[in-house]
Formats: structure tokens, sequence, C-alpha cells
């Protein structure tokens, strides 16, 4: 037995290890291992080393960037009024704070956002071409997140308090972007840049969230009224493009209104973007309670909990669990659609881009303006689901 024992250990130093093949050796394995292995090798290499050179050159050599430089206020706030700007950094403070406290108290995946905002916010700051005045508040708000930071662990009930934070941001941000006369009202006609896309987008995803749980349970109904309500809504709305949907609502929602009673453009759009997003959200989350073994069912059934109780408390979690992915790419699906409401008439920031390069002084500059609103969507869309595969992998979504 131990001369058997002795010849395994032999066998098992027979050759390099696998993880001490080092540059070369695994180059030579997965590179170059065939005669056309390394013709596609050279061949990629060539087709590499081209488009990055055009690339790169173009980005620092030839690309004009002053078109950002010189509208860069009107890409994020549109036609904002430049005397009530310190309304939209005030918000900007207050999500800064909910961040870092959130960094604090969870640390995990929302360090890294807060991380990712405060360079964001850095990198605003070192830019030549941002006013002094912005500089103040770009500076106050990264010494918001890290005190946040410090401070969050040391609140009483943290957790609790970071949660109602989160939740109170939100009506708190909408009161300071219009005023509601409480504040000089800047109307939602001058909304525009950044800032609306991420309005849209956020109202878009919240609200559509609760509505398409609620749609979802609908359409799994016993009550005929109330099942082909929801299986009716959810495939017409499924069945259309959205931006027939921002025309229906442009059109026909202030019919379903009464007379003296008006809704502006962006209300009509949030509304249009809320329920096209819903009906998405409903069939995500249909298919999460689809995944659930009927066990789960008989199991709430059997410990004496009643259909509301099973639902809130051992279904519906289950099933939300193993939907986010669908969640989050419907999210993000959501955030990038906010580009057609250019076509309704709103100055969001693709709208703002097809300004700029209209303007005599910016002509033949649309490649620079279209790169950065592209820059925009991706840090957000992907810092999106950059949090949903931490969360996947904390709540250890698709394991057995």
């Amino acid at each position: 037995m131990n001369t058997n024992l002795e010849s395994e250990k032999k066998l098992s130093t027979v050759g390099p290890p696998k993880s001490t093949l080092g540059v070369i050796g695994w180059m030579r394995k997965n590179l170059f291992s065939t005669w056309y292995n390394v013709i596609l090798t050279i061949l990629s290499a060539v087709v590499i080393f081209y488009t990055f050179k055009g690339t790169l050159t173009w980005i620092f050599a030839t690309a004009e960037w002053s078109v950002i430089s010189a509208n860069y206020k009107l890409f994020f706030v549109g036609q904002y009024p430049p005397e009530q700007l310190w309304r939209i950094w005030l918000a900007l403070a207050v999500f800064s704070l909910l961040f870092g406290i959130s960094a604090g108290i969870w640390r995990g995946t929302i360090i890294r956002l807060a991380a990712v905002l405060a360079i964001l916010l850095l990198i605003n700051l070192v830019i030549p071409f941002t006013s002094g005045n912005s500089k103040m508040w770009l500076a106050i708000n990264l010494a918001t997140i890290v005190v946040g930071f410090f401070i969050g662990p040391l609140l009483p009930k943290n957790k609790a308090v970071a949660l109602i934070g989160w939740v109170l941001s939100f009506p708190i941000v909408i009161f300071l972007v219009s005023g509601f006369g409480v504040l000089t009202t800047v109307k939602t006609t001058i909304w525009g840049g950044f800032l609306l896309t991420l309005l849209i987008s956020i109202v878009a995803i919240v609200f559509a969230f609760p509505i398409g749980i609620l749609l979802a349970l609908g359409r799994t109904s016993k009550l005929p009224i109330i099942k082909y309500f929801c299986i009716i809504f959810i495939e017409f709305v499924r069945g259309v493009p959205l931006i027939t949907v921002l025309f229906m609502a442009q059109l026909m929602l202030p019919l379903f209104f009464p007379e003296g009673v008006e809704i502006n453009n962006v209300l009509r759009v949030m509304i249009a973007c809320t329920l096209f997003t819903s009906a998405y959200m409903a069939e995500n989350v249909r298919g999460g309670l689809q995944s659930l073994p009927n066990g789960q069912y008989e199991a709430a059934k059997a410990i004496g909990l009643n259909p509301v109780q099973s639902m809130t408390f051992i279904i519906m979690p289950q099933a939300l669990r193993t939907v986010i992915p669908a969640i989050v790419g419907q999210s993000i699906s959501m955030f990038k659609d906010t580009s057609l409401v250019a076509i309704v008439g709103l100055m969001d920031i693709v709208g703002i881009a097809q300004t700029v390069k209209s303007n005599p002084e910016f002509l033949g500059k649309i490649m620079e303006t279209y790169l950065f609103v592209a820059l925009c969507f991706w840090i957000v869309a992907y810092s999106m689901s950059y949090a949903s595969r931490r969360l996947e992998k904390t709540l250890g979504v698709g394991e057995r």
C-alpha cells in the first residue's frame, strides 16, 4: 500500500502544474497551439491594434472636445435657471449623504457605488472648465460622502434611519427641483439634460415595481374581472413600442382628466414610462412566481398562514430573489429608453445633443457629442448592472 502511495506521489509530480505555466506557457497553450490558432491570433492582434490606435488617436489628438466644455451645464441640467442651481446641488448633496451613510453601515456593494460617485465628483472638480461655484459644491458633496461614511455607523437605529432617508429622498429632491411655490417655481418645461433623464427613469422604475407586482398577482387571480383586466393591460402594453405609448400619453391622456386639469408633458411622459415598464415588470414577477415549487405554497398553508401572509412572507420574497437579473435588466432598458422622450419634445440629454449638433458653431462635431452622451448612459447602466451582480452573489441567486 505504501508502494502505491509513493508511485501516486511520483506521478503527481511529473510535469508542471497548470498554475505554473506562466504567461508564455499560457499563450502557447491558448493562442498558438495549432497553425490555424496562430493565424487567428495574429489577425486578431492586427485588427485590435489598428482599431485601438485609430480610436485613441481620434480621442486624444483629432477630436475637438470644446463642444462638451462649452455646453457642459446644458448637458446636465438643460435650461434650468443658473440662479436656482443651488437647489440641484442640494439635491445631489442629499444623495451624497445617503450614499455615505449607507456605505458606512452596510459596506459591500454600496461602498463601491459611493466610491464611483466620489470619483465622478472628483473628476468634475479637477477638470478646468468647471466654474468656481460648481467646484465649491462639488467639494461640499465629496465631503458629505466622507462625513456620511463615518457618522452612519454611529447613528441610533442606523439601518432604519438610512432606509427612511432613501424613501424620503425622492419627494425631497422633487420638491427642491420644482419648488411647488414654496421656493421659486421652476416649470417642468425647462427641466432638461441628464437631470431630466434621471428623473424620468427613476420615477418609472420606482413606481413600476409595485404596480408590476400587483399586475402579476392580478394575472394569477381567480377573479375573472381582475385576471382578464391585467392580462389585457399587460399584453396590450407589451405589444406596442414605447414611442407609441409616449405619443398616446401626449395626445390621449388629457382626455381622461376633467376639464381644467392640465397635465404637463413631463408628467405625461413619466406616467407613460411607468405604465410601460410595469407591464414588463409584471411578467418578470410572474415568471418568478411560476418558478417556485408547489411545496412552498403547501408549506405556508401547513404553518397556518393565510394567502396574504404566505404571499407576503414566503412566496413573493423568493420569487423576487429569483428574478433579480430580469428586473435589473428591465430597469436598465427603461433608463436607456428615456432617450426616446426627445422625439416628443422633451430636452433630455439626447435632445440637448441634437440641439448642440445643430448649432452652427459646433457643426461637424457629432461624434464628440454622442460619445459623451453614450459615456453618461454607460456609467449609470454599468453601475446598475454591477450592483445587480453583487446582490445576486450576496443572495446566492443561481446557486443550489
